[in-house]
């Protein structure tokens, strides 16, 4: 098992920088400047709410095989 975690760390960080780079962002580099959108809100639907939801699982596994990782050592 411990010699699989490194790969499954792999893999999870792959998956995990996908998911950050397909995810659209409204926020641009205006909000850096402090440019306002006027206080609109905006929620999550459809494919880009489950992109979001994913990307948080993904983030929980890789946290969980690292501290895994560290117990195993």
């Amino acid at each position: 098992m411990a010699t699989f975690i490194p790969f499954i760390q792999i893999g999870l960080a792959l998956l995990l920088i996908v998911f950050i780079l397909i995810q659209q962002s409204d926020a641009g580099l205006g909000s850096a400047f402090g440019s306002d959108d006027g206080g609109m809100r905006r929620t999550r639907r459809g494919a880009e709410k489950m992109l979001f939801t994913t990307t948080i699982v993904i983030t929980v596994l890789f946290v969980v095989s690292a501290i895994v990782a560290l117990l195993l050592q």
